[in-house]
This record gives C-alpha cells, sequence and structure tokens, in this order.
C-alpha cells in the first residue's frame, strides 16, 4: 500500500555533472529542505566512477531527482518553478539566494540560478491581485516593468483608480 506522504510525480532535473552541488544548494536555499539519496557511477560508467549519478532530494516536502547525465540537454525558460512568498521579506531572500554566484534576474519576478534553471518568485498574493479584471491590467502593467516583485508596488497598482 502506498504511504500517505507518496509523491506520484517527481521533477527530473538533468544536469551535466554538477547534479550533487545543485541539490546541495537547493537544499541551503530552502528551508525544510535535505538530500534523500546519492546514487554513484561505478565502472560501468557512463560517468566517472565514484561521481554522483542522481540524487534524490526534497524541497520544502518536494521531492526532486537530479541526475548527471552529460552536456546533451540543458535547461530552457520552458519549465520553472514557481515559489510562492507570504512577504516581501521572504521574496527578497529567495530572490538573493537564487540569484547569487552567478544567478540572472530575468523579468516579472523570474530568475535563472547559477545552474541555468528558472524560477519564478511571486507573492501568494498575486492570482487574487490578477483575478478581478479592472485591477489585473494595472497590476500587469507594473509587473511587466519589475525584476524582482514588490509587493506594495503590486497592491497599490491594484487599489489605484487610475
Amino acid at each position: 500500500m502506498p504511504s500517505v506522504h507518496s509523491q506520484k510525480i517527481t521533477p527530473f532535473l538533468w544536469f551535466d555533472s554538477n547534479a550533487e552541488e545543485a541539490a546541495a544548494f537547493y537544499t541551503a536555499v530552502f528551508k525544510d529542505s535535505r538530500i534523500t539519496m546519492v546514487t554513484r557511477y561505478g565502472d560501468s560508467g557512463p560517468g566517472p566512477k565514484g561521481s554522483a549519478m542522481t540524487v534524490a532530494f526534497e524541497l520544502a516536502g518536494q521531492k526532486f531527482t537530479a541526475l548527471n547525465g552529460g552536456p546533451h540537454f540543458k535547461f530552457t525558460e520552458a519549465i520553472s518553478f514557481v515559489v510562492s512568498c507570504d512577504s516581501q521579506a521572504e521574496i527578497d531572500e529567495y530572490w538573493e539566494r537564487l540569484t547569487a554566484d552567478g544567478g540572472k534576474p530575468v523579468q516579472c519576478g523570474w530568475l535563472k540560478d547559477k545552474f541555468g534553471l528558472s524560477w519564478q518568485i511571486v507573492p501568494s498574493i498575486l492570482p487574487e491581485l490578477l483575478t478581478d479584471h479592472d485591477k489585473s491590467e494595472r497590476v500587469m502593467k507594473v509587473l511587466m516593468e519589475m525584476g524582482k516583485l514588490n509587493i506594495a508596488r503590486l497592491q497599490e497598482a491594484a487599489d489605484s483608480q487610475a
């Protein structure tokens, strides 16, 4: 019988050779996170013997697997992870940590971390701000001008009568 906490679908991330480094980085960024298992290449390869083949890890209770699969595939913006934040301090913290050491701010709350993985760091109130058609137009106009999202500016746009 499956566990009550089993997760049917697990994101599987392909890295060149730094899956273990990436998992350590991500588990340091997010609270309640941990590496749960590392499998290593043996004599049969294709990676160097003893190097990480897969790394299973959890970020805030969400299971992921990272693979050192070689340079064949790269991340694109077609896939991203959304981090819902309850405060500006939380947005600021994730933004700073995920753009550290070579990460890049993008637009509208999007960023790419140093491994090339795309993240959306958004306030949990954003869906509510985008529900009302009149408000959503004003909010979207302001949002499109931002890199890191600012809750006060989004709320101000929603509340304005312009």
